[in-house]
């Protein structure tokens, strides 16, 4: 057979690193869930990171991308198959992400700081693809399935109670997190609480309820969520009460 065709991706958004993973979702809209498709196939031979495209996004889609692109890159450095090699490019994406999306959101035009999270997108991208992620992004995928909401925005709702959850199991690699984001702070704050806040400094706010998550649909979130491969490699191993119970604290 013929060799295939060259497989070249150029990103319109910085946060999802759909322009270099091996991960796929598509939403079944019937099915209300979301379905992961793995494959090397889908690593592109070429990712064009061109800043100019990214000019045009909303304010909101800015944020909620780049959150996405946090949320992969905290969770690749506190998962369980996490390496040397992946550590540095969740590290790099953290960095990369906390110093240039605040200012981003404020100077959209500013093809540097766009070309910052396409970067940071790029380091996530390398870290999870290899490392994958765990229960934010479980738990987001099953809340983004039921309900419309973006997944970054999920992301963001789940983040400080996810860490909170996983705190003990990964204690150090959390706290250098918060050190990343939080440089600068007078005082030392808790990882979730240094996420939390970077968050509502982007313009984030309210709860799943506010988001139109209903109490009685928890259950049946947990279980999408227990079951969902992405935790697998959570640095805690979580029952599906336990999910529930975090849920219900980001209610």
């Amino acid at each position: 057979s013929s060799p295939p065709q060259p497989h070249v991706c150029v990103p319109t958004t910085a946060g999802s690193s759909a322009d270099l993973a091996q991960f796929a979702i598509i939403r079944d809209e019937g099915g209300r869930r979301k379905v992961a498709i793995i494959s090397k196939a889908l690593v592109p031979d070429i990712s064009l990171l061109d800043p100019e495209p990214l000019t045009t996004m909303p304010r909101e889609l800015t944020v909620d991308t780049g959150i996405d692109a946090l949320s992969h890159a905290i969770e690749a450095y506190v998962s369980n198959a996490s390496s040397p090699i992946t550590d540095l490019h969740a590290l790099e994406a953290v960095r990369l992400t906390s110093t240039a999306l605040p200012e981003v959101i404020e100077s959209p035009d500013d093809l540097n700081l766009r070309f910052s999270t396409l970067l940071a997108s790029l380091h996530a991208g390398l870290a999870f693809s290899n490392a994958s992620v765990g229960a934010v992004h479980a738990m987001s995928h099953a809340l983004g399935g039921v309900y419309d909401l973006a997944h970054g925005r999920c992301n963001a709702l789940l983040l400080e109670d996810v860490i909170e959850a996983n705190y003990e199991a990964a204690s150090i690699r959390y706290d250098r997190i918060g050190a990343i984001i939080g440089r600068g702070q007078d005082e030392w704050m808790a990882p979730a609480e240094v996420a939390a806040a970077f968050i509502r400094s982007l313009g984030v706010t309210g709860t799943l309820s506010s988001h139109g998550v209903t109490r009685d649909m928890i259950p049946a979130l947990a279980e999408r969520a227990y079951v969902d491969p992405c935790l697998a490699t959570n640095p805690r191993d979580l029952s599906r009460e336990e999910i529930e119970e975090i849920y219900e604290r980001a209610l």
